[in-house]
């Protein structure tokens, strides 16, 4: 499986991604523009020395990204606080995109724009909140995801 950030903005929640990625040998695809450098002390502190062994992938836009790699539509799964289905509702494709957009607009329409079927939520059971951290779905996500590899 593969985590792809499209223009993270937060160079913590870009480092605790990568950390993560690695503690399960998962590749991290950046789509830029970034809010951030990767050179920042803050991704390498997030990440902490962890960093340096996140295979990391970037692409200087999402078309280009489609463009390299042609994934098949049904191993992209998107996440966004409004999906039509829940995160635990798909059986995940071992080769899976999972992706997730920019910590203040997440993914913009043009990346949406006909895959509603392929966009999934974490469940919140509070409607005071209104969304999460972005590392923290992100770690769910995964998790969910990666279960029947993991022996859940």
């Amino acid at each position: 499986m593969k985590m792809v950030l499209v223009t993270p903005e937060i160079p913590y929640n870009t480092g605790a991604i990568g950390r993560t990625c690695v503690a399960l040998n998962l590749e991290l695809i950046l789509i830029k523009p970034y809010g951030f450098s990767l050179d920042e002390k803050a991704v390498r502190r997030a990440g902490t020395d962890y960093w340096k062994h996140v295979n990391l992938s970037e692409y200087d836009s999402w078309d280009a990204f489609m463009e390299a790699r042609k994934p098949p539509r049904d191993h992209l799964y998107f996440f966004e606080e409004h999906g039509a289905q829940s995160i635990y509702a798909p059986d995940y494709q071992k080769d899976a995109y999972l992706v997730f957009g920019c910590e203040s607009a997440g993914l913009p329409d043009t990346i949406l724009d006909g895959a509603e079927d392929r966009v999934f939520h974490l469940p919140m059971l509070d409607t005071r909140v209104r969304s999460l951290n972005l590392a923290n779905v992100a770690c769910a996500v995964i998790y969910q995801a990666m279960r029947p590899q993991l022996g859940g």
